[in-house]
């Protein structure tokens, strides 16, 4: 979907700040959020990436990284009848001195990691292949990000068929497809202010591809 998270190419947000010896955690309850996920073994990977997308700008923004996946996971919670959102708040309110009250049944369930999955088709495209892009434009979850779109760059690795995470995020089935490394020049992504000497490397499956000339 076309938001707020995809800034790859958004103008207007200044450079990437690298903190000097920056620790993995900057505060201890992004330790204990980056926990609570973990332990989950399982769940949805596609759902929750497109539950942090739905989140408004402002919240977006200002949250920061585990801010998001907090909020993602509260709505995954809620959305599973887990918890209210007024259950929610009490606790928050009452801060640690609220009682722990026993958890309901646990709907996630265990699942496998491996992505891949066999198809019986062979790969539309091959190693060294000119492509564009699609003008893909989802009203759901996409891997395809906008600065990305109607954009010419060249097959530089064919991966095997995997989970196609359009359709796994929406509860519409796995329907695996064939996933390619596409190289694309800077400035065919950014134009003339780009490094001249540049290339990115993006993960794109078969159907946001289209062969050229």
């Amino acid at each position: 979907m076309n938001g707020i998270h995809d800034m790859g190419g958004m103008h207007g947000f200044g450079k990437v700040e690298v903190e000097d010896n920056e620790p993995v955690f900057h505060e201890r309850w992004e330790a204990r959020v980056f926990g609570m996920i973990q332990s989950l073994s399982g769940g949805n990977i596609d759902a929750g990436r497109h539950s942090i997308e739905r989140l408004d700008p402002v919240s977006y923004l200002k949250n920061g990284y585990y801010g998001r996946w907090l909020a993602a996971f509260e709505r995954g919670l809620i959305g599973g009848g887990a918890l209210t959102q007024d259950e929610i708040e009490t606790r928050m309110k009452a801060g640690a001195s609220a009682p722990h009250a026993t958890a309901p049944a646990s709907r996630w369930h265990s699942r496998a990691t491996d992505y891949v999955r066999k198809v019986d088709a062979p790969p539309a495209f091959a190693t060294g292949q000119a492509v564009i892009t699609r003008n893909h434009q989802p009203q759901g979850h996409t891997r395809l990000p906008a600065y990305a779109r109607c954009r010419r760059g060249l097959i530089a690795r064919v991966h095997p068929a995997m989970i196609f995470p359009d359709d796994h995020a929406h509860g519409r089935g796995e329907n695996p497809q064939y996933l390619y490394t596409v190289r694309f020049a800077a400035g065919e992504l950014w134009g003339d202010a780009a490094d001249a000497n540049s290339v990115v490397h993006i993960d794109l499956f078969e159907s946001y591809l289209e062969a050229t000339a």
